[in-house]
């Protein structure tokens, strides 16, 4: 059974890439996921900006980063610019704001279909492993390592933890399809 609990493993780190995935997905609220992950130049070498700076959100619809080191403000305020999130950095003195606009309708329909094509990402990578899984089960069973039955059992066991997977991609999907739709 160790081999189910290192698909299982697997299949857990997939559904925890899609929870880190869609935390950068931006809603109409302000969050410190959306510029995390960011890199910024910072002496010659790329920096996360969690690195760099204090990362808060005063206001719902605000976003501070109060770096440690002044000198990389312009650095900061060229990787926000360079970045795929959409806003537009406020340098002020010793912060960068980033005020979140309301987000159009237009823009609502497009995260969502965002969101599903990331959830429809980490269901195929779900079903790979189950796949790898069960062909490594039914070898097993054409080699006689294991018996009918109990490769059957373990497919059975295997399609109910990938079952359980899908449903929790399902759960954080829906979960961030209403984050996105909610107007504030």
């Amino acid at each position: 059974m160790s081999q189910t609990a290192d698909v299982e493993a697997r299949m857990g780190r997939a559904v925890e890439a899609l929870e880190r995935e869609l935390a950068a997905v931006r809603t109409g609220r302000a969050s410190t996921a959306l510029v995390e992950r960011l890199h910024v130049e910072y002496y010659g070498t790329q920096t996360p900006l969690n690195q760099l700076a204090g990362i808060s959100v005063p206001e719902p619809h605000q976003i501070v980063i109060q770096p440690w080191d002044r000198g990389v403000l312009g650095a900061i305020e060229k990787a926000i610019l360079k970045s795929d999130i959409g806003l537009m950095p406020n340098v002020d003195g010793t912060v960068v704001r980033l005020n979140i606009p309301p987000l159009t309708e237009e823009r609502r329909r497009d995260l969502v279909k965002l969101v599903h094509r990331r959830m429809e990402d980490a269901r195929v990578e779900i079903r790979n492993h189950r796949r790898e899984a069960a062909d490594t089960i039914k070898a097993r069973e054409r080699d006689g390592e294991i018996g009918a039955d109990e490769g059957r059992r373990e497919l059975d066991h295997l399609q109910k933890v990938t079952d359980r997977w899908i449903d929790e991609v399902e759960r954080i999907g829906k979960a961030k399809e209403q984050e996105v739709l909610e107007v504030s």
